[in-house]
Formats: C-alpha cells, structure tokens, sequence
C-alpha cells in the first residue's frame, strides 16, 4: 500500500522521524495518517488499527516504550529525595492549580520525541513566572529533589524527560512576548515561546528568528537556547551563541541570574549567558532570553545542482561561497541515496538526472534581479568548468518549495524503510562524506540503505542506516564504531540535541580530559547538590 504523501509533503519534522536508536521499530508499508493539530501528529495504523508506532511527538505510545531506568541498568538512582504528599502540598502552594499528578497527563511528558526514552516522573509542574521556577527550585533544593526541566519535549538524546522519579517541570506556560524593537530587531520573551509563536510575532514587522527548525511548530526557545539548536540556514546567521543577546536563568538554589542584556557589544566581565547556551539545563533552567532577529528577505532564490564525485561538491560549495557571498544563506548536501529514497518512497521527481550528489544552494537577499544574476553566474560557472553537470535554478516561491521538499522529505521517507539508525554528527570537511562511504562499506548488505545527506556549510552530516526492522546485529555494527570514527577525525559526536542520556558515555570522543574536568568543577560549583537533570550530559 501506498502511503498517503500529500498529507506529509510540505510538513517534515525532520528531527522526530528518524529515530537513531535501535529499539525504535517502524513498520514499513503502512499508510500515514497525518493530523496536523496541538500535538502534530502523524500516525500510522495497520488495517485493524492497531497502534504501531504513534506520532511524530512520540515515536511509539509512552507505555510501550521500555523504562531509561530498565534499558540503561548500568544507571543506578541518585541519593535524591522521593516526592511526598507534603511535598505536594508546598508545590501547590508555589504553582497553584498547575500541578499534575494524573500519570495520563504526563506521560506524554515523560517520553522524548525519539520514542526511546522513557522515565517514570510522577509530577509535572508548570510555572508561568521566573519567580514561580525560583520558589520550586529553591524548595526542591532544600528537599534534595531531582527535577528535569522541559521545553517543547522535541529532543532526540532523552536530555529533556526524566530517566528515573524526576520532577518535570514543564516552561510551556510561559509563552509572553515581552518586547520587540524593531529597529534593533532585538526581542525578548519568555523560554516557553514556541518558535513558530515567535516567528508570527516577527512577521508583521519583516523580521524572523535566526534559525530555521523542522520542529518549529512545537519546539521551544528555551529548549532551542539550552540545545543550542542550528538549523537549515546557520550558515548565514550562524548559532545561538552569537544570536542570543542576553538570558535569565535560575540556579538550583533558586537564584535567579539576570544576563538579560539586548545589547550586541557588552565586554563587562564574563559572558555568562554563554554557560546556559548548550548546557541542557543542567547548570539552570532558562526562564527568558533575548535574541537578535535578522530582516525577512525580499527575495529568495535556489538552485539544484548535480555533481558525480565528491571533490567536484567541495569545488563547487567554494564556488558558491566566492561568487554569492552576501547573499548566500543556505548549502545543503545530499547523496544519490538520499534522492532515490524521496523518489522511491514518496514520489516526488528530481528535475536533473541521476548524479553521485546534489546540492541545494539558496541565495537570499533585498534585489530579486540581482540574486538571480548572481545564481545564474554562479551555475554557468560551475557547468562551463566541468564541476557540475547539471543543474537547475527557481526563483517562484512555488519552485523554490519544490526543490526544497526533495530535500526537508529524506526524513520521512527513510522511515518507510522501516527501522532507521540515525547520526548527526560534525566531520572536517575534507572528511565529510568518507564518514558515509565508510558506513556503506561496513554495513554491506545487511541493511537496506546507508544515506547521507545535511549541511555542508557547517560539515554537519546526518548518517542513517534503514533495515526492514530492529536488529542487535546491526546496532552492534554501528554503535560504538561510528563514534569511534568521528572521534578518530577529529570530529564531533553531536552537532544538534547535545549529550543527553544517549551520547553521554562519548563525551570523551569530543572533548579532552581537562576540557571535561572543568566541565565538571563548573556543575559542581553551580549545582552543588546535582539535582538540575541529573544522568545526562556526563558519563559515570
């Protein structure tokens, strides 16, 4: 049976639908169902309706998918406090009518988007205030309680949901946009913000946020910040380090650490917004933020290109790099692989023929004439040279979707292979693809596929292994030698989601043994107690 890709084309969650980890099971040959509403969801069922693996928010139903605590037994509870009906009574007291205890109601909570991970929290708090956050954490410190704090939920490495009796406290109530300057383009809102929230803030003023996400519509700016989430078009505004002007956070003590400055230049001390960036909420829980928002373009345009060997995607990648320079925005990379398996599995038509690889190059820029100029430069180039065979360029807003689908849609359609391992991982770009090619020979033909595909801009490559189903012998094959061999290239281990529960035992892949030393010293010094999400990030 066909799946019913009109109601997936246009719409990727490209982070949820391909699961890494090996027991994430996807049967394939199924129709989807897609039902676009507060949880997006996309289901698929047999002819009898029997769940099989749930939505794009949970990659199976919640009590199906087998405890952290469970699949990681290595892992053993920390020396923390168990909640109690007293307990109860201060949080109610601290966030009024905003405490769950229904395990209906949070076990959505207690599961992360890869479907993977699963903890056993037995209370979600949901604050609308920083103040509210500064009461709870100073409560649950004196009490020695773990908590696990939670943005849109939208991870793939189980940072965001509990691994044991965590209590979660959930930032989607505090969703305020509190200003906007548009001459700056500087807002400030609260962690809760949705990005797609924020972004119809922006729109009326010709603004926009400076990452593009695949989970706009449910993930959250907090979660983004605490990430230190990229996205489609890094490669023009670069990460959250450099966008986010300011943040405020509060300790594990309760403190509240007021960084919120939405200035561009501050050289006063130590940028201390920065330890929030990227640390998973394991330093403190970011409460608000403010962030510098880059003009809507007036034109966008793009280009398909297709190259047969790998030296000729570099050449044409620094072509693009000298002749669009100001306008480029976006360099994405993908392998013939990659374009059978949205042919095979979805349907949709490449208008250029079968090549080795493809590149998608967006300009955007304030003179349609002039960008399109430029790209067209750009693709006789590149053709006259040799270096591209063929290629195509759009500048209809239509076209340039289309061309776009063929790559935001690998995602879904990897996942009706089956099962997919799933890899996002940075390699030096001299190395990008060897990463690929290498998988493909290991793996032979005891899988379905090996595909890669990403941003070449940034050398950030996503690797994924299809197979009909689950399989030990496969995820042996692959885990720990793909780990291995981005740590033997200098590479790094997680280019999106950060460590989480399952990438912390490869810290050390990525990072040197002082590096994580002071990693260390610096948790210890700012959560004495180790009760901000514990068992993550860290290995024992």
């Amino acid at each position: 049976m066909r799946r019913n890709v009109s109601q997936v084309i246009g719409y990727t969650l490209e982070q949820c639908l391909s699961p890494r980890v090996h027991n994430a099971l996807f049967a394939p040959s199924l129709p989807l169902r897609y039902t676009k509403g507060r949880n997006d969801t996309i289901d698929s069922f047999d002819g009898r309706k029997r769940w099989l693996h749930g939505t794009a928010t949970l990659a199976q139903k919640p009590r199906g998918v087998q405890l952290s605590s469970e699949r990681f037994p290595q892992l053993k509870r920390g020396d923390f406090a168990r909640v109690t009906d007293s307990d109860l009574q201060v949080f109610e007291r601290l966030v009024p009518s905003r405490v769950l205890t229904d395990l209906e109601d949070i076990e959505g909570h207690n599961v992360d988007w890869s479907g993977t991970c699963r903890g056993d929290g037995q209370v979600l708090l949901r604050p609308k205030t920083t103040e509210e956050v500064s009461a709870v954490l100073r409560y649950c410190s004196g009490r020695r309680l773990a908590v696990v704090p939670q943005g849109g939920n939208t991870g793939l490495v189980g940072g965001s949901v509990p691994v044991f009796d965590e209590v979660i406290i959930s930032l989607s109530l505090m969703d305020n946009i509190i200003s906007l300057d548009e001459i700056s383009g500087v807002l400030v809102c609260q962690a809760g913000c949705v990005v797609d929230k924020i972004n119809g803030a922006l729109e009326p003023h010709g603004l926009m946020t400076p990452h593009i996400l695949g989970s706009k519509g449910s993930c959250q700016i907090g979660g983004n910040i605490s990430t230190n989430a990229g996205g489609l078009r890094m490669l023009r505004y670069g990460n959250l380090h450099g966008n986010v002007l300011g943040v405020e956070a509060v300790l594990a003590n309760g403190d509240v650490v007021d960084c919120m400055s939405t200035l561009r230049k501050d050289n006063t001390g130590y940028d201390l917004k920065q330890l929030f960036i990227g640390s998973e909420g394991s330093l403190g829980v970011v409460t608000a933020a403010s962030l510098l928002c880059p003009r809507v373009p007036a034109a966008v345009s793009v280009a398909l290109l297709g190259c047969d060997s790998f030296a000729q995607v570099l050449q044409t990648y620094n072509a693009a790099k000298r002749m669009l320079q100001e306008i480029l925005s976006a360099v994405e990379f993908m392998d013939r692989a990659s374009m059978e398996v949205v042919q095979e599995n979805l349907h949709l038509t490449c208008p250029l023929g079968t090549h080795s690889y493809y590149l998608l190059v967006e300009t955007s820029g304030s003179n349609a004439a002039h960008d399109e100029e430029k790209l067209n430069s750009l693709l006789g180039h590149v053709m006259e040279k040799g270096i591209v065979d063929d290629g195509t360029v759009a500048t209809e807003p239509s076209k340039v979707q289309t061309l776009w689908a063929l790559r935001e849609n690998v995602a879904v359609a990897l996942r009706a292979d089956g099962c997919v391992y799933k890899y996002d991982v940075t390699v030096p770009m001299s190395r990008f693809y060897d990463l690929v090619a290498d998988t493909r020979k290991r793996m032979g033909t005891d899988v379905t596929r090996v595909v890669g595909y990403r941003h070449l801009g940034e050398s950030d490559i996503h690797l994924n292994v299809t197979c009909p189903q689950n399989s030990e012998d496969v995820f042996g094959a692959l885990e720990p030698w793909v780990y291995d061999w981005v740590a033997k290239y200098k590479g790094s281990v997680s280019a999106e989601h950060g460590m989480g529960i399952l990438k912390r035992d490869y810290l050390y892949h990525s990072n040197t043994g002082s590096a994580v030393l002071l990693m260390k010293q610096l948790k210890k010094l700012m959560d004495p107690k180790g009760i901000l999400n514990p068992y993550k990030v860290f290995p024992d």
